[in-house]
């Protein structure tokens, strides 16, 4: 007994050692970062059509003036180069989604793409080039893909060579975003008719690398703090939502409360997870709806099909505009596709089958990431019957003066609905995000929560 005992043993340890190989890559691929791939992972060349071109660092601080602390677009003199509609989209479907060609036939007659020369503005500061280089010889996957291991001094980019689907999606989820934020931003979620109603928040996060008072050790397994309050309308004003948001869900599950303005209570959340809905949304998206998919990735089953070449929205510095209103952006079935900017890159191509036995109704999501931020650019949801339900779209525009992967705004269109939520919406706040300032653990604990709901 004792020497079968010790043969187990044996056979687990090779066992993990073997799944420790497989999920980081050798320094002989790792070498590759900043060489023949970009120090974030991707293929730093162009294509061979000349239609997406090579990366050569990105923009830089100062790529276009600021207006009043908001980003300027780089771009504002360009045009397209052509533009999708319903009449020519077979033309395009081999570089288009199964979600937008649904798009197009849901709304053939306001849709559109229009297609832009394509820029390829990603760029991060140098310490995290070396933090992904480094992530990529170190981060190894643990339980079954649902957590990571030797991530805690590392923190972003885990996998920028990846080897599987969920390593494409933990990129995601660990991107840089810039530090430290805190900002006003607004959401609504239109009527089939177009009709509408604002919801503005207050939101802040912060990172436990960035933190004041932390101890070693105590924070290991927190990827980020968040705590959104709800300023509007009257009706909702004073909601405030925290999260805890953990690297490994299944070890320890995502820690959300909600303190409810009418009731004067905190209350632990569950329900701000998973399929839970969305806060403010009228039941346009799912809890991890928000940053298109966030969240454990342990109910699903991913994929890497592979990459592909697609028109994705890119570098839409005209949708965060101050000079651009919620009236001009917010129309009937989708947002104003004429404001929109529409580029082709290459993206990670992942899909996500939910597990036996597992709950959610999403059963498969189709995810589409862009090869140079990481950051999900488009995603297909369907419901429990295979049908096409929900349409994703995250339209970046890359934050250069921090050097950050960024959305201008997101949209989770509801084909059968008729309907929409767009969401983190800047264009009418007061001021512009702000980033980098100090924050501390006590700012996001429950008691914090309550006296960041008196009003």
């Amino acid at each position: 007994m004792k020497t079968t005992s010790m043969l187990r043993a044996g056979a687990l340890t090779l066992s993990l050692l073997a799944t420790s190989v497989l999920a980081a890559v050798s320094p002989q691929e790792a070498a590759q970062l900043g060489s023949t791939l970009t120090p974030l992972g991707a293929e730093k060349a162009g294509n061979a059509e000349g239609s997406i071109p090579a990366w050569t660092g990105g923009l830089k601080p100062g790529a276009a003036p600021l207006d009043r602390g908001f980003l300027g677009d780089p771009f504002a003199a360009d045009k397209p180069q052509f533009v999708i509609t319903a009449a020519n989209a077979e033309q395009y479907k081999d570089k288009l989604t199964p979600g937008q060609l649904a798009m197009f036939k849901r709304y053939p007659d306001s849709y559109k793409i229009p297609v832009y020369k394509t820029q390829r503005t990603a760029a991060n500061p140098q310490e995290i080039y070396e933090i992904a280089k480094k992530s990529a010889v170190t981060t190894q996957l643990i339980n079954d893909g649902s957590g990571l291991a030797n991530f805690s001094q590392t923190r972003y980019y885990p996998f920028p060579i990846p080897k599987s689907g969920v390593e494409v999606y933990w990129n995601h989820t660990n991107r840089y975003r810039g530090g430290n934020m805190q900002r006003q931003a607004a959401q609504a979620a239109p009527q089939a008719n177009g009709s509408y109603s604002i919801v503005e928040y207050n939101d802040e996060l912060a990172f436990p690398q960035l933190m004041e008072g932390v101890e070693s050790g105590q924070a290991d397994n927190i990827l980020y703090f968040y705590k959104q309050e709800i300023t509007a309308p009257s009706r909702l004003a004073g909601s405030v939502v925290l999260i805890h948001e953990t690297i490994d869900q299944v070890k320890e599950p995502r820690l959300a409360w909600v303190y409810n303005a009418g009731q004067r209570r905190v209350r632990r959340a569950p329900q701000v997870a998973y399929d839970g809905p969305g806060n403010g949304s009228d039941g346009m998206r799912t809890a991890d709806n928000t940053d298109l998919m966030n969240g454990a990735p342990d109910r699903y089953d991913w994929k890497l099909i592979g990459k592909k070449e697609l028109y994705i929205p890119y570098n839409n510095y005209k949708l965060q505009s101050p000079k651009v209103k919620y009236d001009e952006i917010i129309k009937p079935g989708h947002i104003n596709q004429d404001l929109t900017r529409y580029e082709l890159h290459r993206v990670w191509h992942v899909e996500a089958t939910l597990k036996p036995g597992q709950r959610h109704v999403y059963a498969k999501r189709d995810l589409y990431f862009d090869e140079d931020t990481w950051q999900l650019a488009e995603v297909d949801h369907y419901d429990g019957r295979g049908q096409l339900w929900r349409v994703g779209e995250g339209y970046t525009a890359n934050d250069y003066e921090r050097g950050s992967a960024a959305y201008a705004m997101l949209g989770i269109y509801d084909l059968i609905a008729g309907r929409y939520n767009v969401l983190a919406l800047i264009n009418e706040s007061k001021q512009a995000p702000v980033y980098g300032k100090p924050a501390k653990m006590n700012d996001f604990t429950p008691a914090a929560l309550r006296i960041a709901g008196v009003r």
